[in-house]
């Protein structure tokens, strides 16, 4: 039995049954959000106004109902507010948003009034994007100039300087000062004016905002303001405000009826909702944080929807998803349905055979409505999705309960399974990718102490890259092309057809580009002279040449600059440079570190070092050392300044702390001999759970989290439910994947070298000739003496292990599903062939997006 299946072992079927009713469950909750509300407000720009709650308790994340809120910066408002005015008309509260709504758009400029003796006074400011930020003091909303914008009316004819925001505020002032005719007077005025604005012909901005009258602290307030304002006044006068301009329907279920149409006015009643009684001290001027957030959601309405239509989709609220380009579309629809359509073309070529999905047919059916369902995710609104918040008590739970499941499912082999074997570092690329899905679930990237660990195992997942590799072409000695095919394409698959699918850039997939960049220097390192690599010297030299060449590379910008401009020349492809430098430059040498230690272990395992008598006593100290190196490790990250002070540490000591792991991991034979199936079964679709996450667990491209049940309160039961669909998805698509890329690639039909105590001659079926290391017994060998096959390991690996078929000689023929697109004796590419026609295709692709 799988271990998969034995984590259910009341019934195997368990996990099926809990992961689709679960799917079923999120389907009828995006059908019904739909219905009830989704289909009134698709953008959500009424739960911009009108609905949220804070997520943390300094007021700095706001997160309104079924959207993610963008925090804009000066460089942000460009593009919405460059050469545009913008104009603010109303009170002391007025005044305060602002000021505080411009010391965004340029962080030079004041954020309060610069002179206290003037704060009765109009000002006007031009940022340096040449926006013109005016604020006119009129608490009641009753000059000629406020009169004279509202009405639409141009100073200068001719000249356009419509405003591209106008917000009003105004209410206190006639409730402090009963002389203006109080409520019947404020009623009056806001009829007059929202029927001046209804009446033009022209809006007198691109975004009108009437701002609530704001609630008000009545204890805090002066004995003399106390006197003549009360909450209940305010309430009254926002309930008017809030029926004037969105007429309620008159139809009792109004689900299924349209509202009367709304004035062309925005009412953010959601600032009330925004306030806190104790960041008040006079009852009515608020904290600059919520100040500045009600800025912040000023700025998301107006501007959220001239932003570019790409990737990150991380601003939802006012912001429409984009329609799939025709080629975009043809890409999806393609991926989508050619699982099914082969396998009706398998069917109508035979009636009799079984209607039920056969082996053969589900990787492709699987891993097409896979596809589909991570677009509706996350470029579609059928579900929602909101802002991350880290709070270290979730962060903690979480992290327990992750250990707690991966200590109960504990399971202990019978005899030593040798140094880091396949399920021991299965275990370790389990447990490493819990603890960073829940490090991007809860957004803790900005607190060093734990953004340093989490670099560490990337910088983990890269080294078993080194190490795994290494091992196989030393103790396998084969260096045909058809493995590089394997490998390439298993890593690559599922992110190349997200990149065309989601249309993002590879790059940002990092993990995937990382992973094959090195396997492929690893290769070119380990092919060249690779007859002579059981000469330890020029082995060893060979790595350091590489270590040294590529350093010289990475750290010539001119060099990278010079490559992505011709891939962006050649092959329309657009990389940074900067950002990949940035990613290849931090763990530049662990790879390099982990083929170290690669053939350090095969030499002890060569010279038997393990039988020396002295052994046990390396083995005590190097596990008291490498305590002390987790403890020094521990204590130097948290003393760092911030993340980017141990930035520049990480490539100098990250071997230090995965050395270290590795040897308390390995320190006796009960350790190696014992395994978390949890992590292990976590650990095989690690790959898939990596990248998947960007979409169907977060969403944004990872800037937030997918919302399945609607509303914030749910999110810790939209935090499980999601997680079962993850990760059923995520193991179905590794399996898929795995199965897919058997095809693609094809079979060798011999099987590869295994190492032996002679060196033997072997022709690889490519007809490159290769030479075997001779070895005194494979690294995966237990105390008993018995020895296992080595199974190299590498950073992801699919369950159905086909680099170990691969080595053994043992894959599958081609299933007889795909046999509909061949004759049975036509001409059925290699794998060379086949790589090459996708690769022209992904360039035509490249080609033909550029200029759409």
């Amino acid at each position: 039995m799988s271990s998969s299946k034995r984590l259910f072992s009341l019934n195997p079927s368990f996990h099926h049954y809990l992961a689709l009713s679960t799917g079923a469950l999120a389907v009828l909750a995006g059908i019904l959000h739909y219905i009830i509300s989704g289909r009134a407000d698709p953008l959500h720009c009424n739960s911009l106004l009108t609905r949220g709650t804070w997520l943390d308790e300094n007021h700095r994340n706001w997160q309104p109902d079924g959207c993610m809120l963008h925090t804009y910066q000066s460089k942000d408002t460009t593009s919405c507010l460059a050469s545009r005015r913008v104009v603010f008309i109303g009170d002391s509260v007025t005044r305060s948003l602002y000021f505080h709504f411009m010391h965004i758009v340029d962080p030079k400029l004041p954020d309060t009034p610069p002179d206290d003796d003037h704060k009765h006074s109009n000002y006007s400011f031009t940022s340096d994007s040449v926006t013109r930020l005016d604020f006119f003091w009129d608490p009641y909303l009753n000059t000629s100039g406020t009169l004279s914008l509202v009405h639409g009316h141009l100073p200068s004819p001719g000249v356009d300087n419509r405003p591209a925001i106008l917000v009003l505020g105004s209410g206190l002032w006639y409730l402090r000062y009963a002389t203006t005719g109080g409520l019947p007077a404020w009623e009056a005025n806001m009829e007059s004016l929202l029927e001046s604005v209804s009446a033009a012909q022209r809006k007198p901005a691109d975004e009108v905002i009437i701002l609530p009258v704001e609630d008000i602290v009545s204890s805090k307030l002066s004995p003399e303001r106390a006197e003549t304002m009360h909450s209940s006044d305010v309430d009254a006068m926002n309930s008017d405000l809030h029926h004037r301009i969105n007429p309620p329907s008159p139809a009792i279920y109004s689900i299924f009826s349209s509202s009367p149409a709304a004035l062309p006015v925005s009412l953010p009643l959601v600032f009330n909702k925004m306030l806190d009684d104790a960041s008040t001290q006079d009852g009515l001027h608020f904290s600059d944080d919520i100040v500045k957030a009600h800025a912040n959601i000023l700025l998301n309405l107006r501007c959220n929807h001239v932003w570019p239509k790409t990737s990150p989709f991380d601003k939802t609220c006012c912001r429409a998803y984009p329609l799939p380009s025709f080629l975009q579309l043809a890409i999806i629809v393609a991926v989508v349905v050619y699982g099914p359509v082969m396998w009706y073309l398998a069917y109508t070529r035979n009636p009799t055979k079984s209607i039920s999905f056969a082996g053969e047919y589900r990787p492709a059916v699987v891993f097409g409505l896979s596809i589909g369902l991570i677009f509706i995710a996350d470029r579609t609104g059928f579900w929602l999705k909101e802002q991350k918040q880290f709070n270290p008590w979730t962060f903690g739970f979480l992290m327990l309960c992750s250990l707690a499941a991966g200590l109960t499912t504990v399971k202990r082999a019978d005899k030593d399974m040798g140094f880091l074997n396949r399920d021991q570092t299965d275990e370790w690329k389990g447990w490493m990718q819990v603890a960073i899905l829940i490090y991007h679930y809860l957004g803790a990237s900005k607190i060093s102490g734990i953004y340093n660990p989490i670099r560490v195992l990337v910088a983990a997942y890269l080294f078993m890259t080194g190490y795994g590799h290494t091992t196989f072409y030393i103790k396998k000695a084969d260096f045909a092309f058809l493995r590089i095919a394997q490998v390439l394409v298993r890593l690559n698959l599922l992110t190349v057809v997200l990149v065309y699918t989601m249309d993002v850039n590879y790059l940002s997939y990092y993990f995937s580009p990382l992973v094959s960049m090195w396997f492929l220097i690893v290769y070119g390192t380990m092919a060249i002279g690779s007859q002579y690599n059981d000469r330890m010297p020029f082995l060893l030299s060979k790595i350091a040449i590489s270590m040294g060449m590529f350093t010289w590379f990475m750290t010539e910008t001119w060099m990278l600059d010079t490559v992505f401009a011709f891939l962006e020349q050649i092959f329309s492809i657009h990389w940074s440079a900067r950002e990949w430098s940035f990613r290849v430059i931090l763990d530049l040498w662990i790879v390099y570190f982990g083929m170290l230690l690669s053939i350090a272990v095969i030499k002890i395992q060569t010279y038997r070092l393990t039988d020396h008598h002295l052994w046990p006593m390396a083995v005590k100290a190097a596990v008291v050392i490498s305590i002390f190196v987790l403890l020094w490790f521990f204590a130097f990250e948290l003393m760092q300044e911030s993340k980017f002070t141990y930035n520049a540490w990480h490539r100098y000591i990250s071997f230090l702390p995965i050395v270290a792991f590795i040897t308390l991991r390995n320190a006796s034979s009960s350790l190696r001999s014992c395994s978390s199936r949890a992590f292990t079964f976590i650990g095989r679709c690690s790959l898939e759970t990596f990248i998947i996450q960007y979409h169907l667990w977060l969403a944004g491209d990872t800037k937030g989290v997918l919302v399945l049940l609607p509303g914030t309160r749910w999110r810790p039961i939209n935090f499980v439910i999601s997680t079962i669909i993850f990760i059923y998805i995520s193991n179905h698509v590794s399996h898929a994947t795995g199965e897919l890329t058997t095809w693609i690639c094809g079979n060798k039909e011999s099987s590869l070298p295994t190492s032996t105590r002679n060196v033997t001659r072997h022709t690889a079926s490519s007809g490159s000739s290769a030479e075997s290391v001779s070895l005194a017994t494979d690294v995966h060998t237990s105390k008993d003496g018995d020895s296992h096959p080595v199974k190299p390991d590498s950073p992801v690996r699919p369950a159905r292990r086909w680099v170990d078929r691969l080595a053994d000689g043992t894959l599958p023929q081609r299933e007889p599903g795909y046999k509909v697109w061949y004759k049975e004796a036509g001409w059925i590419p290699g794998v060379k062939a086949k790589l090459v026609v996708w690769i022209g295709v992904m360039w035509l692709a490249n080609s033909l997006w550029a200029s759409t």
